[in-house]
């Protein structure tokens, strides 16, 4: 469970600013709580506590960032449509900021790539990066997304119209193809995903 050392009304304005509903607590001890992209924030006097399953992207609402961050995104399908993942790192100069891998549901590899991307892009956002230098290992993901190749596939237009939203959020951005070895630690995230099952 990480606890984040702030000041819970910061905190709470942050929360509200992302489009979390704050609510009293639970308890004499609790100021508020908050759930946030499927984790729950808890305000005492000086700390939230977060809880949940994966809690990077209410984490990154709490805690200080900006600047420039490299964002590595994979997504696993075991058969094509079947089991699915997403695995992402973000990465500053001072080392890891983030990183988490979890099941989708039944996908093909496209929409979990995707799908990873998106992920990705969204917990760099809550944490609050200016500029994100994007790298992933599906040459047609990252085609389609920077506008070189089209598809005709509904499902994975959404995911690029998601993919430029969250992508047009950042005030400089870079997407880019990278051999499978450079994006060994969202691969092994994903794959660690769906070995859990």
């Amino acid at each position: 469970m990480p606890v984040i050392d702030c000041d819970p009304e910061t905190a709470r304005q942050r929360l509200r600013e992302a489009g979390a509903a704050v609510e009293s607590g639970n308890t004499d001890h609790e100021r508020w709580r908050a759930q946030y992209a499927g984790a729950t924030a808890v305000a005492y006097d000086d700390k939230v506590v977060v809880q949940g399953g994966d809690t990077a992207r209410l984490e990154g609402v709490l805690g200080p960032s900006s600047g420039r961050a490299h964002v590595y995104f994979d997504g696993a399908a075991r058969g094509n449509p079947g089991p699915a993942a997403v695995g992402y790192v973000v990465v500053t100069d001072g080392g890891i900021v983030t990183e988490g891998g979890e099941r989708v549901g039944r996908a093909t590899n496209n929409q979990a790539e995707y799908e990873a991307l998106v992920q990705a892009l969204a917990v760099a956002a809550d944490h609050g990066f200016d500029e994100v230098v994007v790298r992933g290992d599906s040459e047609l993901i990252v085609k389609q997304v920077r506008g070189e190749y089209d598809t005709n596939d509904p499902d994975l237009r959404e995911y690029r119209v998601q993919a430029r939203e969250l992508l047009a959020g950042f005030s400089e951005w870079a997407l880019s193809h990278v051999p499978r070895d450079i994006n060994d630690r969202a691969d092994q995230l994903a794959n660690d995903a769906l070995d859990d099952a």
